[in-house]
């Protein structure tokens, strides 16, 4: 039987079977069912197609973590439309951007990030703004809840949607560059959520607290999988650790994501305050991005009693196609292994390959460049035949090329060495800038660290060391550089520190390394390292 899967299944499965459930919690400690959610979710819907939102329409949605997002993404794919989160920390102008290459039909903003909206909407295509809280907007936005009370509560009339139609537009994060648009389909956005369930282990007395933001891959598909599994959705607006810790206490939360650099701030902030880290259950926590590194998974094991799952991906494949939590490899082989990326997730098929699309040795140390394909990868780039057609043949044919280099071993296990644009090349060596970051994170007084290529006379490029110290700390740059020559090889050694108060990072904590290069590029007829 061939069934078409859609996102509104997860909503419409956890209405019936958990109508009575509460289903989010708001940052304010309001408390909504599934069967009150899906009542708002067709008020919504209601009140978008009386705007002229029609099939294939797309909606934008500038929010952090809050129950009208999740209200918004349902009442969206249910009349057929394209769901469109945007990243609050933008700027208007990519804002601007966005809203103009997706060609949003209207757009919905949260009160304390609408003015950056305001500020371009001359310039915007949308007919409609509908504000969350708008009596504290400037201009003219149609209340949100407003909106909704002057609607039905009952079904709207679905169109015939297909799995293939499109569901979301999910902008990249812009580590390298302009952001381009994702466009992920009904299939891909549910296939993505079920692989979730398996391997994040996910239950219908979930508890999970959103520190990681919605926006990003739709929350890296946590608003399908928590929802139709029946779970509990704790909002909180951004992260910050108080409120964190706070909440794992009062709603016995058990599940929750970060990056690395949300662990490190909430171990930070348990340093000063021993605060208890849990409530009644165990917690878990799920990280991505580049590995946390071995001190960090030490500390939130062993002190905060939570247990980490290691994940990679990118927005363009949902964004999980690996995983170090396999419980078998981790008795075998030790903690060490979440520092990997893991191995390839149901029915997804994961390579590493060489510069002829040849597969590397199972050797743990030979590097090549990951591509993987399966039915959680992105349908397409919005707008951008040509880098569609070369993210998925530029090695290999037929996968998805995800411009991160890495090793695999003889269990399958991933372990990110850098990404293309940010392996060093010196004097004709390959540099991962990753190891050598590992190594910087190991020195007691450093905070924040990355490690970038600046131009060299003799060398092309050399390694620099961008660094953060810890408060109340000061390190010399010798000392920096002796700590590193002490643990890696001697040309792999940084041959410079330049100390920062902070690092650039996107909003789910990926080091904006393209912003760091810039300044010491500026000057040169190439950069190297960005091409």
């Amino acid at each position: 039987m061939n069934v078409e899967i859609l996102t509104v299944d997860f909503l419409d499965r956890a209405v019936d079977l958990y109508g009575d459930v509460v289903g989010i919690v708001a940052h304010d400690g309001t408390e909504y069912t599934y069967g009150e959610i899906a009542a708002r979710v067709n008020q919504l819907s209601h009140a978008l197609s009386n705007m002229g939102v029609k099939k294939g329409d797309r909606v934008a949605l500038l929010s952090p973590n809050t129950q009208y997002f999740i209200e918004t993404l349902y009442a969206v794919n249910q009349i057929g439309g394209v769901f469109v989160p945007m990243n609050y920390r933008l700027t208007p102008e990519d804002f601007e951007y966005i809203v103009n290459d997706c060609q949003a039909r209207v757009v919905i903003a949260d009160y304390e990030f609408a003015n950056g909206i305001e500020q371009v909407r001359d310039s915007l295509p949308a007919d409609g703004y509908i504000g969350y809280r708008a009596d504290q907007i400037n201009g003219e936005w149609y209340d949100y809840e407003e909106a909704l009370s002057e609607q039905s509560s009952i079904d709207p009339e679905r169109p015939a949607i297909a799995e293939d139609d499109d569901a979301s537009i999910n902008y990249t994060s812009g580590t390298t560059g302009d952001p381009k648009g994702v466009v992920r389909t009904h299939r891909t956005e549910s296939w993505h959520a079920l692989v979730l369930n398996q391997h994040m282990e996910i239950r219908d007395d979930e508890t999970y607290l959103w520190t990681l933001p919605m926006f990003h891959c739709n929350g890296w598909g946590h608003t399908y999988a928590i929802t139709g599994t029946g779970g509990t959705h704790i909002c909180q607006r951004t992260f910050e650790p108080a409120g964190t810790f706070r909440r794992v206490r009062e709603y016995d939360v058990t599940f929750m994501c970060g990056a690395p650099t949300v662990l490190n701030r909430l171990i930070s902030y348990h340093q000063k305050n021993e605060v208890k880290t849990t409530g009644d259950r165990a917690v878990r926590i799920a990280t991505a991005g580049s590995a946390p590194a071995s001190p960090t998974i030490e500390t939130v094991e062993d002190e905060f009693g939570w247990r980490i799952i290691q994940i990679y991906g990118l927005t363009e494949t949902a964004p999980i196609i690996t995983t170090s939590n396999s419980p078998r490899r981790l008795a075998m082989r030790g903690r060490d292994l979440k520092v990997k990326q893991g191995s390839a997730t149901l029915c997804t098929d994961i390579r590493v390959v060489d510069e002829d699309g040849n597969d590397v040795p199972n050797d743990g140390a030979t590097i090549g460049e990951i591509v993987v394909r399966g039915n959680q990868v992105m349908d397409r780039y919005l707008n951008k035949p040509e880098e569609t057609e070369t993210a998925f043949n530029a090695r290999l044919p037929g996968y998805f090329h995800t411009g991160d280099l890495a090793t695999i071993d003889r269990d399958g296990m991933i372990a990110i060495q850098d990404r293309k644009k940010d392996i060093i090349i010196s004097g004709g060596e390959n540099i991962s800038s990753i190891e050598i970051e590992d190594v910087l994170y190991d020195h007691p007084e450093i905070k924040k660290a990355a490690v970038i290529p600046t131009p060299s006379e003799k060398w092309g490029e050399t390694p620099t060391a961008v660094v953060v110290r810890n408060q109340d700390t000061d390190p010399s740059e010798a000392e920096i550089l002796g700590f590193v020559r002490d643990r890696v090889a001697s040309y792999k050694a940084p041959t410079s520190v330049d100390f920062v108060a902070d690092i650039p990072e996107t909003a789910t904590g990926k080091v904006q390394k393209y912003q760091l290069r810039q300044k010491y590029w500026d000057d040169q007829d190439r950069v190297i390292g960005t091409e």
